[in-house]
């Protein structure tokens, strides 16, 4: 069986990984010599998710995704959501294809989209050459392994800051402070446990909304420089240290961007870790809701596409209260 959440090693106590960094997991999910392709998902014990099920105490629902048409022009380029509806006749009826980057909106990025930068290695040891043609680190295990179900947990900058008099721009590359995190959490009154998806509204998609359409073009697919949680010595420790199944947030990704220097979470948290990151999910109505509530922790569930070697794929993810 994969590891218990109680016996994982902090992160100055991994067991060394030849070539890598300090603070490298891999083969510590790995079950009698078979490949762990599921990272800190296996942190989502029973036990973890009859604890989250207590969360539940109105039975409303929250979605998560943007819709699928929000970003019209994706940066890096990306193509646009393509959607097509077509007649069935001589029945009356109609079918439907979809035509998705499954970077370009809401989207859980898998092991398979972000190696190491400086060794080009995947999560578990999977080198850059391999990724296309294999189905380790995909999508599908996800599924296989029953999807993530656990608590969520919301850190709202965006409310943090205005009270703050904090003054920033969700597209440039305004970083958050581990430091604003803990006050965050402590005004929330949360204690992230084990397992929980670490989730942060910084204001991406608020400053998308209020955007006109050439601003987004401007601000999107021109820039490339956006809002996220700082890429730091102590970030990553306290990221790996508070044991969190997956990470998410409204932002392009998740951390500051461009990343600089060694600290770069997707390096850590995709390829090191095997951690899942949710990026431009939509936490407005989460975030009213909390607020309304006065309770920042929910019931948390995503199903993701059951691609078998899917490299991303929409959340499709729900809080429940």
């Amino acid at each position: 069986m994969p590891i218990h959440h109680s016996k994982v090693p902090d992160f100055d106590s991994l067991p060394e990984v030849k070539g890598m960094p300090q603070g490298c997991a891999w083969g510590l999910h790995d079950d009698s010599g078979k490949r762990d392709q599921c990272g800190t998902l296996n942190l989502l014990t029973p036990d973890v998710v009859k604890e989250a099920h207590k969360e539940v105490l109105k039975g409303e629902s929250v979605a998560l995704n943007w819709k699928m048409t929000n970003v019209a022009k994706p940066g890096f380029g990306r193509k646009p959501l393509e959607h097509r509806v077509f007649d069935l006749a001589p029945f009356k009826a109609h079918d439907d294809e979809i035509h998705v980057n499954t970077q370009a909106g809401s989207q859980w990025d898998g092991f398979k989209h972000w190696g190491h930068q400086k060794t080009g290695l995947y999560y578990n040891n999977l080198p850059h050459e391999d990724i296309i043609g294999t189905l380790d680190n995909g999508m599908h295990h996800w599924t296989e392994r029953g999807g993530i179900v656990t608590r969520g947990i919301l850190i709202d900058y965006v409310r943090y800051a205005q009270r703050k008099g904090i003054k920033y721009d969700a597209w440039t590359r305004h970083e958050i402070p581990l430091s604003a995190i803990k006050e965050i959490i402590a005004e929330e009154n949360l204690k992230p446990r084990p397992g929980d998806v670490f989730i942060v509204r910084s204001g991406f998609v608020k400053r998308y909304e209020e955007a006109t359409d050439e601003q987004r073009v401007d601000g999107i697919q021109k820039n490339h420089n956006y809002v996220g949680i700082e890429g730091c010595e102590e970030m990553i420790k306290w990221l790996w240290n508070n044991h969190f199944a997956a990470i998410a947030g409204d932002t392009i990704a998740m951390e500051a961007w461009p990343p600089q220097g060694h600290w770069c979470v997707h390096d850590f948290s995709l390829a090191l870790w095997g951690e899942p990151i949710g990026e431009l999910w939509n936490l407005e109505q989460l975030a009213a809701k909390c607020e309304q509530e006065k309770k920042w922790s929910f019931f948390f569930t995503s199903a993701p596409l059951n691609v078998p070697g899917g490299v991303a794929s929409p959340p499709n993810a729900l809080a429940v209260f």
